[in-house]
């Protein structure tokens, strides 16, 4: 079956040496934190920014509309920067470079941007970017919270593929999406691969950030590469974390919500949640609720509100978090086992 991955390239310094393959003048999409550190590498008076602010799809139209002339748009920072970045380069039909400062998520490598449309998730628009530059320094140098829990959106393979197996044998499969036991095996062997270099991806050494970036530009890909099917690579995880995004107006770090998501989504569905636990204790993901400034009572706002924004969203898939009940014993037993 076709694969196709976008072009990247590892290595060092490699901020420093963009502008000599940027046409001018060119804009960076960025975040107000992170300008400050990289300004300096780029041509003044060449160089437009900015510095993201909302997904809303309202907003990024009045953002396009207010652009100059433009030759290239560069994305620089974690999810929300290479999101805009895609779709400011859609809709102006730039060329467009990508530059994770973290292994945050798997948006550096995938096609479409994932926007909101009054707080609710689209993902629209295609943009390839020319190269996605992993500089392995600036990469080290975010927080290792962000850099770990970025195996989140590896980690969601495993509920998402009983999900699948569960729609399978209830006769929810979308038609469009029948289960597939190739792409099951194809993914499972890209989280093998990533649990396998569990010790390095703690400690964010080269190969670590390689093999884990590797895995993630797989995974930005497969959207695309199954003909827009998501159940190899998201599932009920990723309903928990949209349904609390949008009661609680505000954005995740996504490795960390993700990564709670394939917890609280594994306990759900009685499927070995002791295994994925040891391996993202393992790695030393930070995923309790407090780690990213929320409550108990905020998940169980989010797992109770899953069936509502599945409806809500009209273009999610048949997964546990609609499949399964989310009862009190269920909140109060999930909430023991992952403070115990």
């Amino acid at each position: 079956m076709s694969t196709q991955l976008f072009n990247v390239v590892y290595g060092r310094d490699l901020v420093a040496k963009l502008p000599e393959v940027l046409s001018e003048p060119y804009l960076v999409v960025t975040m107000a934190d992170l300008w400050p550190r990289f300004e300096q590498a780029f041509t003044p008076g060449q160089c437009h920014v900015h510095l993201v602010d909302s997904l809303e799809v309202k907003d990024l139209e009045a953002l396009v509309a207010d652009l100059p002339a433009l030759e290239v748009v560069v994305g620089l920072g974690g999810g929300m920067a290479i999101d805009v970045a895609k779709y400011l380069a859609w809709r102006r039909r730039l060329p467009l470079f990508q530059v994770p400062t973290s292994m945050s998520v798997n948006a550096p490598f995938a096609q479409r941007a994932a926007v909101r449309e009054q707080g609710v998730l689209k993902y629209v628009g295609w943009a390839v970017p020319e190269t996605v530059y992993v500089d392995y320094d600036v990469i080290k140098s975010a927080p290792l919270t962000l850099n770990r829990s970025s195996v989140g959106d590896i980690a969601c393979y495993y509920t998402a593929h009983w999900d699948w197996a569960m729609a399978e044998r209830e006769r929810k499969c979308e038609p469009q999406w029948p289960y597939d036991e190739y792409w099951v095996g194809e993914a499972r062997a890209v989280l093998d691969k990533v649990l396998g270099a569990a010790d390095e991806i703690r400690e964010v050494s080269d190969k670590g950030i390689r093999v884990l970036m590797d895995a993630l530009r797989w995974g930005g890909a497969a959207f695309n590469n199954t003909g827009w099917n998501p159940r190899p690579i998201e599932g009920s995880e990723h309903t928990f974390f949209y349904s609390l995004e949008y009661l609680t107006h505000r954005p995740f770090p996504h490795g960390q919500i993700v990564s709670l998501g394939v917890l609280l989504m594994s306990y759900l569905q009685g499927n070995d949640p002791d295994f994925i636990k040891a391996q993202l204790d393992r790695i030393g993901v930070a995923y309790q609720p407090g780690d990213m400034g929320i409550t108990w009572a905020d998940v169980r706002a989010g797992l109770k509100f899953m069936p509502e924004y599945w409806h809500k969203a009209g273009n999610l898939w048949y997964t546990a978090a609609v499949h399964l009940p989310v009862t009190d014993n269920y909140l109060d037993d999930v909430q023991a086992w992952l403070t115990a």
